[in-house]
């Protein structure tokens, strides 16, 4: 199961992994907007159910004003996740406006959060066209397209600027070599268009290929972008651990988690030198928001994954296996996963699961 592929990654192969003793730790909770709160009480609903030896520091990630005029990460949002070290967050809206910088972007600078992990895994009992996916998309996530360096050179012209280094390149492949050796994977895809940006994708290849050599187990393949986006929804049976750059990530994460229900389905983990930030990845939704109706199981189950990462292995499969249960048995299911289901109603009969 997805938390269960993340188990020993976390626990060896990344820098600040640790396992955690059995005293009550605190994580950052940033509820998110839109429906972001509802999925979050849930989440702590469920956690309280599971007597999870954890308590919640909630903070505040509205938006402020920065002396050069640009609007960021309040204060006190950064010195929770850097004091705690671990932190769970719902969905983030950007405002669309001059000034604004995306803080989904921003927190993963601010944290350098350099791997992003999303196991997409078929769920028992939950019907999509595709009965057998078990897939894990790897992203580098501080640089590439996404650095943000950006400006016109003349009225009409602009250029982005996609910036690939050679440490960051070399540091996702170990993590992602690593993790397919820890978690008993047997082959990472390496994912570019070095055919076509021979400097930057060529680099962040030549990172991948020197990193291979130290896995002589782990089976390695080059694919390019459109022939896995190609052969991907063919047969996704062909991929096993995909590691690439920042937007290639964002792209082919997102295709992977529609073969398996969509985005609410997905769960996310953020890794980085100094901590952990683990999220759902779908949007606000706004039109659903305080209706009790938004489906919480992408942050519930990244919730997990943050369990796992802690070291909390048996609450972590406690509360995946009520949680998979439940949408097996489809009962209680939520409108987007074709349920007549309330937030409310998924998440009591998780409890109920986890409680019996």
């Amino acid at each position: 199961m997805a938390a269960q592929l993340v188990r020993k990654a976390f626990s060896t192969a990344v820098p600040l992994a640790r396992r955690y003793s059995s005293e009550v730790r605190t994580v950052t909770l940033i509820p998110g907007d839109g429906i972001g709160p509802e999925i979050s009480a849930a989440v702590q609903k469920i956690f309280a159910a599971a007597e999870v030896p954890l308590q919640w520091e909630s903070v505040d990630v509205t938006p402020v004003r920065g002396p050069d005029g640009m609007f960021g990460i309040p204060q006190a949002a950064i010195d929770s996740v850097n004091k705690n070290k671990v932190g769970l967050k719902g969905p983030l809206m950007t405002p669309v406006g001059k000034g604004h910088r995306s803080l989904n972007l921003a927190l993963r600078k601010e944290f350098n959060l350099y791997a992003n992990v999303r196991p997409c895994r078929s769920l028992e009992g939950y019907k999509t066209l595709y009965d057998d996916v078990d897939v894990i998309t790897i992203r580098e996530n501080t640089e590439g397209e996404y650095s943000g360096i950006e400006h016109e050179i003349v009225d009409g012209v602009v250029q982005s600027i996609k910036l690939i280094t050679e440490d960051a390149s070399r540091r996702v492949a170990e993590f992602a070599f690593q993790y397919t050796k820890e978690n008993n994977r047997s082959k990472v895809t390496a994912v570019h268009k070095a055919n076509i940006m021979r400097m930057s994708d060529g680099l962040f290849l030549h990172c991948c290929r020197e990193v291979a050599e130290k896995y002589p187990d782990v089976k390695f393949e080059e694919k390019y972008l459109d022939t896995v986006c190609l052969s991907m929804v063919q047969d996704p049976r062909q991929y096993d651990v995909l590691v690439m750059p920042n937007l290639y990530g964002d792209i082919l994460s997102d295709m992977c988690a529609g073969l398996v229900g969509g985005l609410g389905l997905t769960p996310s983990g953020n890794i980085g030198l100094n901590g952990a930030l683990f999220e759902s990845v779908h949007g606000t939704a706004p039109d659903i928001a305080g209706k009790d109706l938004a489906n919480p199981t992408a942050l519930l189950l990244s919730a997990v994954m943050m369990l796992q990462y802690m070291g909390l292995n048996s609450h972590a499969e406690k509360i995946q296996k009520a949680c998979f249960e439940t949408i097996k048995e489809s009962k209680y299911r939520t409108g987007d996963l074709g349920g007549s289901a309330k937030c409310s109603e998924f998440t009591n009969e998780i409890c109920r699961k986890i409680a019996g």
